[in-house]
């Protein structure tokens, strides 16, 4: 039963660590997501304080177009860790199914030694009553 409790310490263990993966992806989406929308309100300030909106002009802002490009890059990452969310997420769900058979498979177990325990003792009680029948036959 050792080996049993070891394995369901192991799959917990695993589910844990995948959740935590799914918690960090999700939080780094939402700081890539963040950062995005504090550089765009950076994008629109430069714009409107020099009064070009047309990244392709000569005079547009230098940094305006360098956080245009971050913003882009910010993106990117966000979209590439959200495949990476999916697969996490799948993978979760996946150690949480191998952690719930191994549990079941544990208590089906554990319900089949009470029932054996159970008919070991009502047979001890049947015969203890079976004795007291022989004897109070014979007295």
């Amino acid at each position: 039963m050792k080996s049993r409790d070891t394995l369901i310490r192991l799959k917990k263990f695993q589910v844990d660590e995948k959740r935590r993966r799914v918690s960090q992806i999700e939080s780094m989406i939402a700081d890539f997501q963040r950062m995005s929308a504090d550089l765009e309100r950076e994008i629109l300030t430069e714009q409107e304080r020099a009064g070009i909106n047309d990244p392709s002009h000569f005079a547009y802002p230098t940094y305006a177009k360098a956080a245009i490009q971050r913003r882009e890059n910010l993106t990117r990452s966000a979209d590439e860790l959200r495949g990476q969310l999916e697969d996490a997420k799948a993978a979760l769900a996946e150690a949480f199914e191998e952690m719930k058979k191994v549990e079941l498979l544990d208590e089906r177990d554990q319900a089949r030694e009470r029932a054996e325990e159970n008919a070991r003792e009502q047979a001890d009680l049947d015969s203890i009553g079976l004795m007291r029948a022989r004897m109070g036959a014979i007295a």
